[in-house]
């Protein structure tokens, strides 16, 4: 039964990365007549959407019973002011890096931004270390040095570009590059800030995301106000709505859910295998459906030697002659 339970999981991570960084692409880069939608909304719709499915898990937890979801929230939420308060700086850097990874996605290819993307192992790392004390092992060390040389080859420029459309690509990719590279630092911080908080209280997960979806969902909207308040009069605050929209909003409203689902069941090797197919699945994606991505011999292996640290980082080597417990 665990073993399903951890293929299950693998499956379910892989399709929801994968997925939601296709579709973001996609609907990024997608010509519609009309206006496209506003990513600031999608993110405000999104946190809106995961403090739903939280109170659905919560509502759950106290066996269906209104009464006592009434009670768990209360006393949880609103009878602890200053501890829903600590939430309020990770949610804020949550939602940045949300409208940051639009940004980079409506400006790298899926693959690209996959590949770049992982360097948030090396942010959480280091935040780890300086926040929580925590103690790095040699490969994990080694990992990180991998990790930075592969991104740094995935990021090299290629040659086959004509130079009007080079020049314009190297604009571009600068700024997704940019967006990226930010969200990983927002996203390394923000990560371990939360698991400093969930480490030294003893709320459940689902209580600390609608905490998280508040904050998120104010944050979002002041955003809304402040970069898209006139397009927002003028043409709504669902212009540009269709079904794949949607499709986005929701995959990356569930994303954190299922993260904090799979880690109940799947070890570091199995997040690393999660990893690796959702790279490989984005890069054959982007080259046969999307058509937005030539891969170089430089990128492959600047993504073999990013998948490799995955690995590298969550082996925990056994001392010879030791005992597992069970």
């Amino acid at each position: 039964m665990s073993a399903n339970l951890k293929y299950l999981s693998l499956g379910i991570l892989v399709f929801q990365t994968t997925s939601l960084v296709l579709t973001m692409r996609y609907s990024r880069t997608l010509k519609e007549e009309g206006p496209r939608y506003l990513s600031s909304t999608a993110v405000v719709v999104a946190e809106i959407l995961k403090i739903m499915a939280c109170v659905l898990l919560v509502y759950k937890d106290s066996q269906c019973s209104l009464r006592a979801l009434n009670r768990v929230l209360r006393d949880e939420i609103l009878n602890k002011p200053m501890e829903t308060m600590k939430l309020a700086v990770p949610s804020g850097i949550y939602t940045l890096q949300n409208n940051l990874l639009y940004v980079a996605l409506s400006n790298l290819d899926a693959a690209t931004y996959q590949v770049t993307y992982q360097l948030k192992i090396l942010t959480t790392a280091l935040f780890s270390v300086s926040m929580l004390s925590k103690k790095l092992g040699v490969y994990q060390w080694l990992s990180l040095v991998i990790l930075m040389t592969g991104v740094a080859f995935v990021q090299w420029p290629s040659d086959a570009q004509e130079p009007d459309a080079k020049a314009l690509s190297a604009g571009s990719q600068f700024v997704g590059l940019m967006a990226v590279l930010t969200a990983c630092f927002s996203s390394g911080f923000a990560g371990v800030y939360f698991e400093k908080i969930l480490k030294e209280t003893k709320q459940s997960v689902w209580i600390r995301n609608i905490q998280l979806g508040f904050f998120g969902s104010v944050f979002g909207l002041m955003g809304v106000y402040v970069y898209d308040g006139e397009l927002v009069s003028q043409n709504g605050f669902f212009q540009g709505y269709n079904r794949l929209t949607w499709a986005v909003v929701a995959l990356q409203a569930l994303g954190g859910l299922v993260i904090a689902a799979v880690i109940k069941y799947a070890d570091n090797i199995l997040k690393g295998f999660a990893t690796s197919l959702s790279i490989i699945l984005s890069t054959l994606i982007s080259y046969f459906w999307l058509q937005d991505f030539v891969p170089t011999s430089v990128f492959f292996l600047g993504a073999i030697l990013v998948i490799a640290a995955t690995f590298l980082y969550g082996y925990d080597p056994k001392p010879a002659g030791s005992t597992t417990r069970a």
